[in-house]
């Protein structure tokens, strides 16, 4: 064997896996194995409540910059939240993982993986007793999606930019073409990273538009300076997932993780804490594919049936309410208590929570509302994808 465990792809939810496994045995041998360089243009971000404490102990080689308190911004009020926020970057997470004796990283392209091994682009065969598939390419025939697209720009400002937290939500900016808002990161006191994001039908991002936006944005606060990076994201929003069919496809072969496997919110698209939970699963289970799959499915088909809720949650969003109205949705939901929020985020609300959150004048019409109550029609469509004519089973309804 080459290794204990083989991770396919070199993303968030592999080197979390990493992160995780080294943590807890340093002794298990790590092979990771990814076609693109260890340093990206990517950010990803938690809330401080989306883990607990010993996930945040283990990821903080990891982060790069943490903040205590956020800030949203609509068109009819502001709000500052007292939760905590942090991000990590690619050059963070790659440093993280590189520091770790047991992980080994080999830059390669992996032409077929399997429950056992991989075949390289180099016609190379690695083996390991567990395979694990981080490639991130998102379940689309087994999903119904809208899009949050986004680019971010890096500036280096000439003059302190005087942001202290981030801004989670900027809505006070135009809408067109879906909901659309502004997120900053103030790393340093002169380095803030401004990305322009919309949420849309389609998975269509216009580069140009989206960093002409952050631009103007800038120039409108007095921010002015160099650019030093520049991340673009084409995120999934789930209206609908028919988990148990994906994962009843995915049996026999390597184990999926992260986007790969659909576990994301499905609303903010936020990937970091499911990613975070799923590298202690499998840290938790140094056996092989078969034992690492069992456990990372049994794990995800009870966070499809919980996230059930807030799929109905994307689907108000981008089939209730029309492009341009889609911004009340989110200024209803921002008014609601601090601790629901961060439930929220966290994936962990409460049934009074989801009432909570219906209760008052509706943002959307009723009728729109109801007609998105069911989430069997949209798998529908889905299924007509992969070519499968027999039932859909939804998440809530399959036993583990």
């Amino acid at each position: 064997m080459d290794a204990d465990l083989i991770l396919v792809g070199g993303g968030l939810a592999n080197s979390l896996i990493a992160l995780a496994v080294a943590a807890r045995d340093p002794s298990r041998r790590i092979l990771m194995v990814d076609a693109g360089a260890p340093a990206g243009g990517h950010t990803w971000s938690f809330h401080e409540p989306d883990m607990n404490e010993g996930q945040r102990r283990w990821i903080a080689p990891a982060v790069a910059c943490a903040w205590r308190g956020q800030e949203v911004h609509f068109t009819k009020f502001s709000r500052r939240l007292r939760t905590g926020y942090a991000s990590l970057t690619s050059q963070s997470l790659a440093g993280a993982v590189a520091a770790c004796p047991s992980v080994t990283r080999i830059q390669a392209r992996a032409d077929r993986i399997s429950a056992e091994c991989i075949e390289t682009d180099g016609n190379r065969t690695l083996r390991a007793p567990c395979v694990v598939d981080g490639t991130g390419r998102v379940p689309e025939a087994y999903m119904a999606l809208g899009w949050q697209v986004f680019v971010g720009i890096e500036l280096e400002c000439e003059a302190p930019h005087n942001r202290a937290i981030p801004i989670i939500m900027d809505a006070r900016v135009p809408q067109h073409g879906g909901y659309r808002f502004v997120y900053t990161l103030p790393f340093t006191d002169r380095r803030i990273l401004i990305e322009d994001t919309r949420y849309t039908d389609g998975a269509v991002l216009d580069d140009a538009d989206c960093a002409a936006a952050v631009g103007a944005y800038a120039a409108a606060r007095g921010w002015s300076g160099a650019e030093v990076r520049r991340e673009r994201g084409v995120l999934p929003v789930a209206m609908a997932f028919d988990a148990p069919a994906f994962w009843a496809a995915a049996a026999g072969g390597a184990v999926p993780v992260g986007m790969r496997a659909g576990l994301f919110h499905p609303v903010s698209g936020y990937s970091l804490p499911l990613a975070a939970r799923v590298a202690e699963v499998v840290a938790a289970h140094p056996g092989d594919t078969e034992i690492v799959f069992a456990a990372v499915r049994r794990f995800a088909l009870a966070e499809a049936r919980r996230q059930s809720y807030l799929r109905f949650l994307s689907r108000l969003l981008l089939r209730a309410a029309a492009p341009e109205e889609r911004r009340k949705i989110m200024e209803h939901f921002y008014r609601l208590p601090d601790a629901l929020v961060e439930r929220f985020y966290a994936g962990r609300l409460t049934l009074a929570d989801q009432a909570r959150i219906l209760i008052g004048k509706p943002p959307v019409p009723i009728a729109n509302a109801l007609a998105c109550l069911r989430e069997r029609p949209l798998l529908h469509d889905a299924r007509r994808k992969r070519g499968y004519d027999g039932p859909a089973v939804l998440a809530e309804e399959q036993a583990l």
